[in-house]
Parts: structure tokens; C-alpha cells; sequence
């Protein structure tokens, strides 16, 4: 629409800043090189854009900060918060906000979204009737289930929105109840059949569902005015001070209306293909406003893809809108939901095909064409592991026979149906990605794995519903995945734990003799070490050929820091300390002259210690009763924690006591990488639990168990595997845990990689090391408490053992001589390194053979 570079940019109001206005702006940021827009966003709530969809999950212990979406460029947009737009002027091309600024536009693009519709019963606007749409309707909702004098709450409405605050009201405690006027539970998504399993299954989950009924009216306290209780249609009475209406939305659209802007029947602003007004062709409507082919939509999805058309056309392209994706996959109180196409049947001819388990606690429906050679659609209740390879298959010929589509984990015939796929096909929703951008990104930018895949088109990096398809897209493309660990080992890392464990190998030597060629490399070698250590830790690290298996850090037991000098870092658990050791750890840094830190896991580093010094300084701690960290070795380092119910008047559980266990129980414990977790005493998450690879959040019924944390290069938020464990049960978990990804990442793996790459993702792991899934668990449990009970200090084995002291000293033929390379300054009165390549191998420096020890 600007073609000219030399032109002032142009000025584009963009009203609302929910999940669909926010990838509307991303959009055009990253497309708009030339900046032919100004873009101004002005948005109702105080706080900024975030992932309404997993609201839910701030009952698990999420908090906003695990919601909020990327922030934009703040040179580049200016985000006005807490001031929404009263009006607008269609007349002066501006609108004007509550704060009372007018700010003109050239383009407008309303992203007000909806309002959850309360029906216009008797009483729904006392005290205690609640809805469930933003963060500040989730803090009323649960201030309201802590003040509950019932303990029940009821939700009015038996749809998505509905059974997430029905799970919602279960986490808080309360005893809650479902009303649905329709005869089962998700009737826009499901069938009777589906619905019927649906509904059972929640139940057995402590849900009541009341459907076929509708609620008559909330009573109310005499004195009060708050809510009492609920009375349904068909004359049930339930008592509760807590109402949640889930019962639908309505569009935003006041706005539009109050302007003359064309809206629908059922409400939205009436636009074209192009998300265009139909009345003014300044005004642009995206998301739940928006009244598209006749209808409004209430999926995320097509949300998206609207806001992308709009960004396209905005830049002067020729985008239009694909089409309405209504299909969904849902976890529902723990159950899988998936529905897809035409899954009511409504065409012509169309036929069923049926297969429900009520033993297995699944249903399956295929919607096919008269001929039943055409997938139309198609509904799944239980198991959804065909949903990401069936829906895209939807008007395409069917691969196989129906059921035999439908039959358990029946994987060659969905294979094949990716296989057949048309690159039309669109495989992930959120992103609208369709299979021929995945071949074209594998084929002409050389995109050989599923990451690669990701970082180069979005795929899989929205729900994740869509990444077996992509994994199944590259083995029809023909590329295959080298497993091998290196060129000495054809086998992974994970192949190389299980000939271990099977053959009882101890050796590097005899493993590459027997399993692999030559005599190793910097690759396999640590990564070798690392699966002899994690199957005997009763072996020191450095005994025999294990000790020259090891990088720098490792067979010095130490980090080595920039000008050649290493750091120690003994445990503290849980990061708590008497008085006592405190001091020795300051009378140690000063007599060794050594730079202190405090760090972010609750220790304190020792830094700028001589390798000849090493041994005096563990001395002198063990004698005090510290050990190793292992802050050098891809292991444990550290569980962190908060002061939890001990000291803090937030905290539910003893944090620091459970840290303190868990760190001494994992310490030494060797892995592809190295692991660090947290214990947080409740919700407000002070350990920062969720950045960890394995982090607990304390509840009142117990703890929250979160895996495949990361604060590192790429961050990432750890998943909630289980909820409410007790402790056995929680350290039983852990255990399993820890011990399975030893024995399957693969070399160099952070459990944050491990988790996204593992074949079922979460799901997978929650059936194996709760469910046993693979009768391996009795294996993980013994090797977990073969390393507790074999576990050694690696600093105390070291002074314990003459040929091992002798590893550390600067210079063979003088011991007590110090590198005359190393040096210091003083900054903040405390030693700091002076810059230079000196240490060993490093860019620049002369290795003398035979100077220094190898």
C-alpha cells in the first residue's frame, strides 16, 4: 500500500492486544522491512498479551510471566495498556481511548475479541457468579473458592470453556458440578457417542454432569445478596457460593455498532475474504469481532490466520482468508479430545464409521463420503495419537480402510496417509503450515530433523499436536537420521547405555574393541565416561582408564576459568549453611586469596584457585564437612529452593527439607548434561521451579512435579507431570524420571531437548515412569538406589589416594611451583583475572610436553 521508501510511514490503529492482536502486529513487524506502518496497539487490560488458551494452567502453578507472549519491539510499536478505545470516529479517521487521547489512523484493525455471555437468569450478577475468560477472572475465581463456606462450586455451561473451569474449581478443592443444557458434554465439538464416554470419564474424576438441563436461577443469601445455590430445570437444587458461567461468547463489536459498522446477525463486524469491512475500507476485523463467511469464530486458529491475511494485505499482497480451521485436540481434565472436519455428518450421503471401546475408555469416528473413499471428518475421545496424521487427511482419499484407520496405534496406515498427503494439506493449524512448505524447507533449505523444521517454518512450535506428522514428513522425504554417536560408534548414546547394561562392559576400551572401531575422540570418549559413571558410581571418576577419558573440567574435578585457574564450588544443599561452615568458607577464599561469589543456585564459588592448590583447599573443606558440587561434571548440581512453610507465611510445605533430601539423594548422579532443579513452598514460586529440569511447586494436598525446565541458551518452561503427589510417590517419580533420561538422551542432551524429541512427548514419559508402561520400572528403581547407596565424595578420593594427588600439579619436575603465567588484578577488593589466552590449548598458547601434567 506504500511503495515508496521516501514516504512517511503510514499509521495503523490496531484495538485490542489479546492472542490474535499480538501475532497481528508480530506479523507486520516482521514483514514490514521498509516500516511502510506506525503501529499503535491500545489494549483494555493493564497487562500485555498472553496465551489465553492455557489460562487453566495457572491452577497447576503456572504463573503470568509462563504466559505472556513475546514482547514487541518497543521502537516499533507503541503498546498503550489499560486504556481501551470508547469510541470511533469513522468521519476523522481516529478513535478515542478512555484516558481520553485521540489518535487518528490510516488503517484500523479491531481485535476486541468477546465477553463470556451470562444468561439473563435471576441472581446471575450476585456475589459469587463469576466467568471465566482473563487472569483477573482467574484470581476472583479462586479468592472465591478460598472464601468458600460450601466447598461446591457449579459451572453453567458443558463446552471447552466449561469443563476448563470445571478442572479449574477440582484443583482448587472444591466439590464442583457441571450443567449442560445439551444432552452431552461438548456437543459443538463431539458426538452423542463421543460425548457420552466424555462425560463418563469425567465423572470418574469426581466431576458431577448434570445435562439435558439447564439452570432455572441462582438463589441468593437474605442477608448477604450472595449466591446460595443453583436451581436446575429440571428441579435439582445445589447448594454453593461459587457460579462460574461458561455458557459461550459474545462478539465485542459495541465499537463497530455505535459507528455504523456493518455487524452480523448474530453480532462481529461483517468483513470480506480480506478481513475487510464490508462498510469501510479503513476498518479491518480479525479473531472472535470478527464476522467472516456468515459466522464468527471462537478458535484461536483462524483467529491467526486472519491476522495474517490482514498483515499481508496491509504490505500490499494478495492474501485471503483460507478458510475456517475448526479443528481442535484438547486435554479435558486429563482427558484427549480431538475433532476435525465435518464430524457431525452434515453432508450429503456422508457415512459413519464407529469404533467405541468402553473397556479401553476410547471412541473413534470417521466421517467418510458416500463411496467411502473421502475423508470428511472425524471425532476421537481418549486416544487422539491419530489426530495429527488423520486431520490433514481430511478431503483427501483415504490411505486405508476406515477401521482400520481407527484401530489402536495402527501406524502404518496413518504413515501412509502423510505419505499421500497433497502439499495443500495443511499439517500445523496454529501456524498454518502446510505440508509442501515442510518438503519444499526440507528439500531446498536443508532442513534434516524436527527442530530444523521448526526454527524454519513454526511447525510444532504452537500446540506440538502436529510433530509426529513432521517427523513422518522427513522419513517420507527420505531423510534419514544418523544415530551414530561418531564415527568410532555407529550406535547412539542410548544404544551405547543398553549394550552396557546388558554386557556389564566397564571399560572404554573393551566397548569400542567389541561395539565400535578405532581409538575414540573427544565426542564418545566423555560420553562413555559419563554412561560408566551414571551405571557404577561406586568407582571413582578417575580410577584407571576412566580418569583419561575425561574433558578438562572432570579430571580436575574443577571448572577452569579464564586465565587458567579453576574454581571450587562445594554442595550446599538446599542452599542452607550454619554459621560455622560459613566462616570456614571464608577463611578458606582468604587464605588461598580466592574471588567469591554468591551464586543462583544457593552455593558459593571459590574462584582463581592454582591447580596445585586444589588439594589443600578440598582438604581443608572436607574437613568441614563439605564435598563435591559438581558444578565441573555433566550431573546434579544443585536443587534450589525457598525458605517454604519453615519461615515464609506463604509457604504449604517444607521446601528447604525436601530440597536438602533430594540434592543429597541425586548428588554425583552422572548424565548426558548437567541437571539442576528447584522446591518451591507454594504457588508464588520463588525457587523458580519451572526453569529447572526438574522443578516442585508445594500444594496443599501435597507437591506439583514439573520436567524439562531450562534457564539456558534456549529457555524453556518445565511441563507438569503429575499433580499432587505425596512424597514417596513424588521422589519415586523423580527417580524413574532422572534414571530414564540417563539411559535415553543422547549425548549432550538437556532434558528440555530430550523431552520435545521424545517419541509421545510428556504423555509418553508420564505412562512410563508412572504407569510403567515398559516394564522397566523396577529396573530404574534398583539403579536409582544402587548410585544412593554406592555414591562417594569424588574430592575425599582424591585425598585419600597418592597416584590420583599427583594429577595436580602445574609442573612435574617442581610441584610446589607456581604457573608464573597466571595473574591478577583487584577490582571491589577482590581478586579478578588478568585477560590472556593462558590457559592449556587455549588459542594462542604453547603446550610444552612434558611441562605440565596431561
Amino acid at each position: 500500500m506504500n511503495d515508496s521508501h521516501s514516504e512517511a510511514p503510514r499509521k495503523l490503529v490496531v484495538v485490542g492486544h489479546g492472542m490474535v492482536g499480538h501475532r497481528l502486529v508480530e506479523a507486520l513487524d516482521s514483514r514490514d522491512v521498509d516500516r511502510q506502518w506506525e503501529v499503535t496497539v491500545l489494549a483494555e487490560e493493564h497487562r500485555p498479551a498472553y496465551d489465553r488458551v492455557a489460562l487453566s494452567s495457572c491452577f497447576d502453578g503456572a504463573d503470568e510471566s509462563a504466559l505472556r507472549l513475546p514482547e514487541h519491539d518497543a521502537g516499533r510499536v507503541d503498546l498503550r495498556l489499560g486504556d481501551p478505545v470508547t469510541k470511533l470516529d469513522r468521519d476523522a479517521n481516529a478513535v478515542l481511548t478512555a484516558s481520553g487521547d485521540r489518535v487518528p489512523y490510516d488503517a484500523l484493525v479491531l481485535a476486541t475479541g468477546s465477553r463470556p455471555f451470562v444468561p439473563p437468569l435471576p441472581g446471575a450478577t450476585a456475589p459469587g457468579c463469576l466467568v471465566y475468560r482473563t487472569l483477573d477472572d482467574i484470581a476472583a475465581i479462586r479468592a472465591a473458592a478460598d472464601r468458600s463456606t460450601t466447598g461446591r462450586g457449579v459451572v453453567v455451561g458443558g463446552g471447552l470453556l466449561g469443563l476448563e473451569a470445571a478442572n479449574a474449581l477440582r484443583l482448587l478443592g472444591l466439590a464442583t458440578h457441571v450443567v449442560e443444557m445439551a444432552p452431552h458434554l461438548m456437543a459443538v465439538q463431539l458426538d452423542e457417542g463421543g460425548g457420552a464416554l466424555l462425560g463418563r470419564m469425567v465423572g470418574e474424576l469426581g466431576v458431577t454432569v448434570h445435562t439435558g438441563t439447564g439452570t432455572q436461577q441462582v438463589l441468593t443469601d437474605p442477608e448477604t445478596g450472595a449466591a446460595s445455590g443453583v436451581e436446575l430445570s429440571d428441579g435439582t437444587f445445589l447448594e454453593t457460593d461459587l457460579v462460574v458461567f461458561a455458557a459461550g461468547v459474545r462478539p465485542r463489536d459495541e465499537l463497530a455498532r455505535d459507528a455504523g459498522v456493518e455487524v452480523g446477525e448474530r453480532g462481529g463486524v461483517v468483513v470480506d475474504e480480506t478481513c475487510r469491512s464490508v462498510t469501510d475500507p479503513r476498518v479491518w476485523a480479525v479473531g472472535e469481532v470478527a464476522c467472516i463467511e456468515g459466522r464468527t469464530l471462537g478458535l484461536v486458529a483462524p483467529g491467526y490466520a486472519m491476522a495474517e491475511t490482514v498483515a499481508d494485505r496491509l504490505l500490499g499482497g494478495e492474501a485471503g482468508f483460507p478458510g475456517a480451521d475448526t479443528a481442535t485436540q484438547l486435554k479435558l481434565l486429563g482427558v484427549g479430545v480431538a475433532s476435525f472436519g465435518d464430524a457431525h455428518a452434515t453432508t450429503p450421503g456422508a457415512l459413519e464409521v464407529v469404533l467405541n471401546d468402553p473397556v479401553a475408555a476410547t471412541y473413534g469416528k470417521l466421517v467418510v463420503s458416500d463411496d467411502a473413499r473421502t475423508l470428511l471428518g472425524g471425532i476421537l475421545v481418549g486416544d487422539t495419537t491419530g489426530y495429527p496424521l488423520l486431520r490433514p487427511l481430511v478431503g483427501s482419499a483415504l490411505p486405508a480402510d476406515p477401521s482400520a484407520l481407527l484401530a489402536p496405534r495402527s501406524e502404518g496406515a496413518v504413515g501412509a496417509g502423510v505419505a499421500g498427503l497433497p502439499d495443500s494439506a495443511q499439517i500445523c493449524s496454529c501456524h498454518a503450515v502446510t505440508k509442501g512448505a515442510l518438503s519444499e524447507a526440507i528439500a531446498e533449505q536443508g532442513c534434516a530433523d524436527v527442530p530444523a523444521l521448526k526454527s524454519c517454518t513454526k511447525a510444532g512450535t504452537g500446540c506440538g499436536s502436529c510433530v509426529p506428522a513432521l517427523k513422518q514428513i522427513l522419513e517420507a522425504a527420505g531423510v534419514e537420521q544418523s544415530k551414530a554417536l561418531c564415527e568410532h560408534f555407529d550406535h547412539s548414546r542410548a544404544e551405547l547405555f543398553e549394550i552396557v547394561a546388558a554386557t556389564g562392559i566397564t571399560t572404554f576400551s573393551q566397548l569400542v574393541a567389541e561395539h565400535g572401531r578405532g581409538r575414540g575422540c573427544d565426542v564418545c570418549k566423555p560420553a562413555v565416561a559419563a554412561i560408566l559413571a551414571s551405571r557404577d558410581s561406586a568407582t571413582h571418576i578417575l580410577d584407571g582408564e576412566r580418569g583419561s577419558l575425561q574433558d578438562t573440567n572432570d579430571r580436575h574435578l574443577a571448572n577452569m576459568q579464564r586465565n587458567g585457574t579453576y574454581s571450587v564450588v562445594p554442595r550446599v544443599p538446599g542452599g542452607e549453611i550454619t554459621p560455622a561452615r560459613l566462616i570456614v568458607l571464608g577463611e578458606v577464599a582468604r587464605d588461598f586469596g580466592l574471588y567469591t561469589k554468591i551464586t543462583g543456585g544457593q552455593r558459593i564459588d571459590l574462584l582463581g584457585a592454582r591447580l596445585e592448590q586444589l588439594p589443600a583447599i578440598w582438604r581443608r573443606l572436607t574437613d568441614a564437612g563439605f564435598e563435591s558440587g559438581h558444578a565441573y561434571g555433566k550431573a546434579v548440581r544443585t536443587v534450589k529452593s525457598c525458605v517454604g512453610s519453615t519461615w515464609c507465611r506463604y509457604g504449604v510445605q517444607d521446601s528447604v527439607g525436601l530440597a536438602i533430601e533430594l540434592e543429597l539423594r541425586y548428588r554425583g548422579l552422572r548424565a548426558p548434561h548437567k541437571l539442576k532443579a528447584g522446591v518451591s513452598g507454594c504457588a508464588r514460586e520463588c525457587a523458580e521451579a519451572r526453569s529447572k529440569d526438574f522443578g516442585i511447586i508445594a500444594t496443599e494436598q501435597g507437591w506439583n512435579l514439573y520436567v524439562g525446565g531450562n534457564g539456558g541458551f534456549t529457555p524453556r518452561h518445565a511441563e507438569l507431570l503429575a499433580c499432587d503427589l505425596d512424597h514417596d510417590t513424588l521422589v519415586r517419580t523423580i527417580d524413574r524420571f532422572l534414571m530414564f533420561y540417563v539411559r535415553t538422551a543422547d549425548r549432550l542432551q538437556r532434558t528440555a531437548a530430550w523431552l520435545e524429541a521424545l517419541e509421545g512427548g510428556l504423555d509418553h514419559l508420564r505412562a512410563v515412569v508412572m504407569d510403567d508402561s515398559l516394564g522397566i520400572c523396577a529396573e530404574l528403581d534398583a539403579a536409582m538406589e544402587r548410585h544412593v547407596a554406592d555414591y562417594r565424595d569424588e574430592w575425599r578420593g582424591v585425598l585419600e589416594d597418592p597416584a590420583k594427588l599427583a594429577r595436580f600439579t602445574s609442573f612435574v619436575n617442581a610441584p610446589d611451583t607456581p604457573d608464573p603465567a597466571i595473574s591478577f588484578a583487584v577490582e571491589r577488593e577482590q581478586p579478578v583475572p588478568v585477560p590472556g589466552p593462558v590457559a592449556l590449548g587455549m588459542p594462542g598458547v604453547p603446550a610444552t610436553e612434558g611441562a605440565r601434567t596431561p
